[in-house]
């Protein structure tokens, strides 16, 4: 794993290096600082209600080095970055906490966009620029928006698998909502409104459905699962 380092810019002003913001007014007597993660510790000067530690102090107990830039001083200390932090997230299994929710809206949204969808198959209601169709275009675009707001959020690869099904779960809600479109302008999706079991009897529709709720589920229990019809 490549490790970086957080560099720790100071001004030269003098011999000593300001690191402690106590205003003492009194003289202490054997007072140290220590860095948090570091063992060790240096000693601290007083003078004039300010505390001073010696920066080669400072370098030598967070095993960092020195180097000089005109008019600073620079103290690279390792193990500093949180790239670290970040990558090690990355290798944890399950999905991360802000693709988790982000996924969950996205879920919710899509099945808001594909029951409204059903409820106007059932109905036989018109589409194109009708109601209808403007109340599902407006559903749509929301899940769309949601389907890209839980793609920015992921950064594990238990996200990036969830995301490839919950992307292939909006594509396939898209595809079946044009095919309808374009069946009911042809008029040739009148039998939706006939037979009760019509939607029940449609493969596709019950792919989607199972799909959804498998993802809905895998989303809320935080962990990568996959499922063949959200294939």
């Amino acid at each position: 794993m490549t490790r970086t380092t957080k560099r720790m810019s100071v001004f030269l002003l003098a011999p000593l290096i300001l690191v402690a913001m106590a205003t003492a007014q009194t003289q202490h007597q054997g007072l140290t600082v220590s860095v948090q993660g570091y063992p060790g510790d240096a000693p601290v000067v007083e003078l004039q209600g300010r505390s001073y530690v010696e920066i080669q102090e400072l370098a030598r107990i967070t095993n960092g080095s020195l180097s000089f830039e005109k008019d600073r001083i620079i103290l690279t200390a390792p193990d500093c970055d949180v790239s670290k932090t970040a990558s090690d997230d990355a290798a944890k299994p399950g999905f991360s906490r802000s693709f988790m929710r982000a996924a969950i809206e996205a879920m919710a949204s899509i099945r808001e966009w594909g029951g409204m969808l059903m409820i106007t198959v059932q109905n036989g209601y018109p589409v194109g620029n009708t109601i209808a169709g403007n109340t599902i275009m407006a559903y749509q675009g929301r899940a769309a928006d949601k389907v890209a707001l839980a793609s920015s959020e992921a950064s594990t690869d238990s996200d990036y698998h969830g995301l490839e099904l919950l992307r292939n779960e909006f594509n396939n809600v898209q595809a079946w909502a044009d095919s309808y479109v374009k069946a009911r302008s042809a008029m040739s999706a009148a039998n939706l409104t006939i037979s009760e079991n019509a939607l029940k009897d449609d493969q596709d529709v019950q792919k989607l459905v199972h799909c959804g709720q498998f993802l809905a589920q895998m989303f809320a229990g935080g962990t990568f699962q996959d499922d063949a019809a959200c294939r």
